[in-house]
């Protein structure tokens, strides 16, 4: 195997809940609070952009000061790092230099950048965030372009991901998929071609021997 493309919310960084939270507020002073069970019925796993345009509607006249004070939330409660579990970092740096890595990620460029810096993990190659596609997952634009820049042919890799929007764009981008648990139950991830009950060294060896 090629390489490792990975999603971050709730994959690499352990933050579904953190992000539910923000959100919550976030949607309560726009008058459209949101519930932890809807939240991650409806909403976990799709971009940023669309996870406000869907709760919000579209075109909604605060949806980009939404954003923007959605990221700054964020980078306050998780820039440190600390929502990378230690398994999560053993894996990621056992893989590098042993693959081409990639993150594939709905979340703003400089949250993702942050949380790697602050948690040792400066080491993929490839970093491709919700600014750099026109439609987040479940669409497959994000791992196509990981793909393409990572030179890379999709039999060639393996997506690792949390949530059903994810394994769906990975899934239509031709690629094989591992879903790990914590984020939605195991029944909502039937459609990835195996479920791990998490990332760590042992799964990477795993794949990367494949």
């Amino acid at each position: 195997m090629e390489a490792l493309l990975f999603d971050f919310n709730g994959t690499l960084s352990d933050d579904e809940g953190v992000q539910c939270a923000i959100f919550g507020e976030l949607f309560a002073e726009q008058g459209r609070p949101i519930g932890e069970q809807e939240y991650f019925d409806e909403l976990a796993g799709r971009s940023d952009p669309e996870i406000v345009e869907r709760w919000l509607g579209a075109g909604h006249p605060a949806a980009a000061e939404v954003l923007e004070r959605r990221v700054q939330l964020f980078r306050e409660r998780a820039g440190d790092g600390s929502t990378v579990p230690p398994h999560v970092r053993d894996a990621v740096l056992r893989a590098a230099g042993r693959a081409r890595l990639a993150i594939v990620s709905g979340a703003a460029r400089s949250e993702v950048e942050t949380v790697l810096e602050a948690a040792g993990l400066d080491v993929f190659d490839v970093i491709v965030s919700a600014e750099d596609v026109a439609r987040g997952k479940p669409d497959p634009e994000g791992y196509l372009l990981a793909l393409e820049q990572l030179g890379v042919r999709a039999a060639d890799a393996v997506a690792i991901e949390d949530a059903p929007p994810g394994i769906a764009a990975a899934k239509a981008a031709g690629l094989r998929c591992v879903a790990v648990l914590g984020t939605v139950p195991p029944e909502r991830l039937g459609e990835a071609d195996e479920i791990a009950s998490r990332l760590d060294s042992g799964l990477v060896d795993r794949l990367l021997a494949g």
